[in-house]
């Protein structure tokens, strides 16, 4: 009988574990990240039931659950770095993936019954995701915006380009000659965002610029 209670426990745990995973994955979802409620529930009910295992299921625990706890990492590691990915120049799905790690943070503690960490956790976790969400100016990642440039050879004519564009350098700068006119193929990335309009605009008043495209998905 008393081995029954303490497996019952031992569920409650696990169950906590369930509600505190969704709650990140509810946050996540909202955001329509690609790791949401089920994702973030299950990562937080497999490391809490592993660790539930680890310290039940051996006789020797310290030594076994310790082995057992860092396995949780290793494998959480590696289903986050399936999660990451590089998209032209951007790396998209770190932060996805490191919200998976720590959940499974929170699982384990519900397992280890430190209940106040988890909860605190997940209550820490959440918030910070919210206020980096928040639209504050301290909080706003960089955006750099590309856009593709072809233009003749004249004298000052890069300078005048990065000056328009606030740019410092050129990347892809490839050569080409039409007869006796040089032309120079580029990529720019600027932080500020150009419409067609503003690209048609700066096309008719430079004459010398041949193209310009923006790519959005580089």
């Amino acid at each position: 009988m008393e081995r029954v209670i303490f497996e019952l426990a031992q569920l409650l745990n696990v169950l906590l574990a369930a509600i505190l995973g969704g709650a990140i994955g509810f946050e996540r979802k909202l955001r329509f990240k690609e790791a949401g409620i089920r994702t973030h529930t299950i990562v937080s009910i497999g490391a809490a039931l592993i660790m539930v295992v680890s310290k039940g299921g051996f006789e020797d625990g310290t030594a076994d659950m310790s082995r057992v706890a860092a396995q949780i990492v290793s494998g959480v590691g590696f289903l986050g770095a399936g999660i990451i990915i590089l998209r032209g120049q951007k790396m998209r799905g770190l932060t996805t993936a490191a919200g998976i790690w720590a959940t499974a943070g929170v699982g384990m503690a519900c397992g280890g019954e430190l209940y106040i960490v988890a909860v605190g956790a997940t209550i820490i976790l959440i918030g910070v995701q919210c206020l980096t969400h928040s639209g504050l100016k301290l909080f706003k990642v960089k955006k750099y915006y590309t856009v593709k440039i072809k233009f003749r050879r004249n004298d000052g004519v890069g300078d005048k380009i990065k000056e328009l564009f606030q740019v410092e350098r050129f990347y892809r700068l490839a050569l080409e000659r039409r007869g006796d006119e040089t032309f120079y193929s580029a990529t720019l990335h600027t932080g500020t965002e150009f419409s067609s309009t503003q690209l048609d605009e700066i096309m008719r008043e430079n004459e010398c610029i041949d193209l310009l495209e923006r790519c959005d998905d580089e």
